[in-house]
């Protein structure tokens, strides 16, 4: 009598206890990041299961970011990162360009929730060193415009210093993610990057910096949310396009 195959749901059942496994056996040894895992003979020992399901199960991890396997060394849990969160929303994103851009819309909505609502905390605990720093990213910004260049990276390090002053090491690298997943769509969509009027945007970023050091939040608030007008005006005629 055969043996009956085994059902595709089961199997993901399976890999996901095991995943769950490997993850607990993280957190109840005290591992930090860039710590070392066992080995994959102790691992497959300890947690009683074949070599090729651990080695799926560790696939599985190392796309989600938890683990990291460096060939000749071994395997380690992984520095903080989220390069797969990042990954994922920016393949969403573009996704939906191809079918009305819902989701687009729905990463931009997340990106000016994030900041819109922060930026009140962000200014009452802003600094002098930060206030500095804001005004050279804008300066730059400002001499690159004359130019009629464009200023990618002053613009990410503009919105990455204004809420440092929060003090928060994971806001920061989700407010980074975003920051790249917008830049992704926004290229997507910007048919005429020489229509771009970067004068406009240095001076946007200029009326912020200014509502910062007033420690205007309401103005700020208003700013920052205004900052999207842009990109939702290309997402709205992509969608006409497609209609």
């Amino acid at each position: 009598m055969s043996t009956p195959p085994v059902r595709r749901s089961d199997a993901r059942a399976r890999l996901r206890a095991l995943t769950n496994d490997i993850t607990a056996l993280i957190l109840e040894r005290g591992l930090l990041p860039g710590d070392p895992l066992p080995t994959e003979q102790e691992l497959v020992a300890e947690l009683g299961v074949g070599r090729n399901s651990l080695r799926e199960a560790i696939k599985v991890l190392q796309a989600l970011g938890i683990i990291d396997t460096r060939h000749g060394f071994g395997m380690f849990v992984a520095e903080d990162n989220l390069n797969a969160l990042e990954d994922s929303l920016a393949f969403r994103g573009q996704m939906s360009l191809r079918h009305h851009g819902h989701e687009a819309n729905e990463l931009v909505d997340v990106r000016q929730a994030l900041e819109a609502g922060l930026i009140g905390q962000a200014i009452a605990a802003v600094a002098e060193e930060h206030l500095e720093a804001l005004e050279q990213c804008v300066v730059q910004m400002e001499e690159r415009a004359a130019r009629g260049e464009q200023f990618v990276e002053q613009d990410k390090a503009f919105h990455r210093i204004l809420f440092e002053p929060l003090g928060n090491r994971l806001l920061s690298n989700l407010l980074g993610v975003f920051w790249d997943v917008y830049r992704s769509i926004y290229d997507a969509v910007d048919t005429n990057p020489r229509a771009t009027q970067p004068a406009k945007t240095a001076q946007d970023h200029r009326d912020i910096l200014d509502a910062v050091k007033a420690k205007d939040i309401a103005t700020a608030r208003s700013l920052i949310s205004s900052h999207f007008d842009g990109i939702r005006s290309l997402l709205d005629a992509r969608q006409s396009l497609q209609k």
